[in-house]
């Protein structure tokens, strides 16, 4: 596996013309000349055998253990995303995982979007995609 780099990224949020940004968002991330880009398919919250955490915060701690082996396997941590989206069976988990995402990036605010959709499956409460940079 190879050393994890980091692409330069600038975050842009206007302080004029548009709402603000919160400390937990951003309004847009500027990747300059990455190497390499990786796009992870929405990611829910299984265990390997494919069994479903049995509630919210299980499967946003699975949810996030997938992405860091995902990245990982491509040399890259979750330092390097620098998207992200979150698809949320309820509107009632919008705060369980914001509270997950800003833990899982260490507080560093990235560009993210949260969609309220119904799930393939009524035992998958979170999906997660994200965009990662190096």
């Amino acid at each position: 596996m190879s050393e994890i780099t980091l692409a330069e990224t600038r975050t842009h949020n206007p302080d004029r013309g548009v709402y603000p940004a919160s400390g937990d968002y951003v309004h847009a991330m500027e990747v300059v000349n990455p190497q390499r880009l990786l796009f992870v398919a929405g990611t829910m919250g299984l265990d390997e055998s494919g069994a479903a955490g049995a509630t919210l915060e299980e499967q946003l701690d699975l949810i996030w253990s997938n992405l860091r082996t995902i990245l990982g396997s491509a040399g890259m941590s979750v330092d390097n995303i620098v998207r992200l989206t979150s698809y949320l069976r309820d509107a009632s988990y919008a705060g369980a995982n914001a509270k997950a995402r800003t833990a899982a990036l260490g507080g560093r605010p990235v560009p993210t979007t949260a969609i309220v959709a119904q799930t393939l499956s009524e035992s998958w409460m979170v999906e997660i995609e994200v965009i990662a940079a190096a």
